[in-house]
């Protein structure tokens, strides 16, 4: 831990020429504070407002923190009175327990005398006491108490989306990428430049056929029908071409000549020397699946075959959405994918750094 704090010193004291900061260090430390806001102020305000209630979402300007007003339990009232601070025209202030509104009229009570006098101030004159508190029924009611939320079938078919999608994803893709590297044969390139030039084409051009498809071959309202149609992509074939054309030519043919078949080679071979690259195409074809949601949304009808992506839509309604469940419910399924990319992320720098991409 001391050489850890003696490193980070270290390198905050460093500065150019040893004299001091120059414009070049604090423009470095500004571009990266204002970088660092940037990509994570948008995450640190959707868990914040995971914790506020549905009353709280609405108000404007909108807080940062979780405020909510402090309730009090009177005898004699059923439910819980907020509490305001109540200035008076002689200047005085009193905590008084709100028991309703009458238009500009606020009708009060003394929480700690509730058998005095309704004291009727103007709603100007009462400001309301807040307090930080957590609301974490959001993430229990989806979780335990809803009944139009699955939570856990949801869980189940997301975890077998990504999963068996990813595995089909690294077979194909590598297939691809171990002929379009270390084969030579006519229209190689012009094939390899075909695979590359569909990234220009948007994914809302090809839904239709595409479902259409799905539809004909009786895959509608079935996970093949979402694993299936996006198993070969042209990144993860560009991305394990280019990093296959580092392995040397003659060890394939070494092996050739030891009697070993093209099957072998493949997969005793190509794959183990490919490990980087493939953990980074798993890392990409995780993320991409376990956050689609446009796909699941189209092929997929029935509740109980839902992702988490499209069950979300379970708390929207026709007159209002429920914000705080939509909230809670999104900080819960970026947790995995969060988890997976904090454990695997050495992979991507190392992986991407040696497969010529810039």
């Amino acid at each position: 831990m001391t050489t850890d704090r003696m490193t980070l010193s270290k390198f905050l004291s460093n500065r150019s020429g040893g004299k001091g900061y120059n414009i070049g260090d604090i423009m470095t430390y500004v571009y990266l504070t204002v970088g660092t806001l940037l990509m994570f102020g948008p995450v640190l305000w959707l868990v914040a407002s995971s914790f506020k209630s549905q009353a709280a979402l609405v108000e404007y300007p909108p807080p940062l923190l979780p405020f909510q007003q402090v309730e009090v339990d009177v005898p004699g009232y059923d439910e819980p009175l907020p509490l305001f601070d109540v200035e008076f025209e002689d200047g005085t202030t009193q905590t008084l327990a709100q028991v309703r509104r009458v238009g500009i009229e606020a009708q009060m009570i003394d929480p700690d005398n509730p058998e005095g006098e309704i004291i009727a101030v103007n709603i100007n004159q009462r400001t309301e006491i807040r307090e930080i508190r957590l609301s974490w029924e959001n993430y229990t009611d989806p979780l335990i108490e809803l009944d139009n939320f699955d939570f856990f079938t949801y869980l189940r078919n997301s975890v077998l989306v990504t999963t068996v999608a990813t595995m089909i994803t690294l077979v194909i893709n590598s297939m691809a990428a171990f002929a379009l590297s270390k084969y030579k044969f006519k229209g190689r390139d012009a094939i390899f430049v075909l695979f590359i030039s569909t990234l220009m084409i948007p994914i809302t051009v090809i839904l239709v056929p595409v479902f259409l498809v799905i539809t004909t071959i009786g895959w509608k309202n079935n996970l093949l029908g979402v694993i299936i149609p996006g198993a070969a992509t042209p990144t993860g074939i560009f991305l394990l071409r280019q990093y296959m054309l580092t392995i040397p030519d003659e060890l394939l043919d070494s092996a050739r000549i030891d009697g070993a078949s093209e099957w072998h080679i493949y997969w005793r071979i190509v794959l183990p020397l490919a490990r980087p690259a493939l953990a980074v195409l798993a890392i990409f074809s995780v993320m991409w699946r376990w956050n689609d949601f446009l796909w699941p949304l189209i092929v997929l009808s029935q509740n109980e075959l839902f992702t988490l992506q499209v069950g979300l839509n379970a708390f929207q309604g026709e007159l209002q959405i429920q914000w705080h469940y939509v909230l809670a419910m999104t900080v819960v399924t970026l947790l995995p994918i969060t988890l997976v990319f904090a454990f695997l992320q050495r992979f991507i720098t190392t992986g991407i750094a040696t497969t010529g991409m810039k």
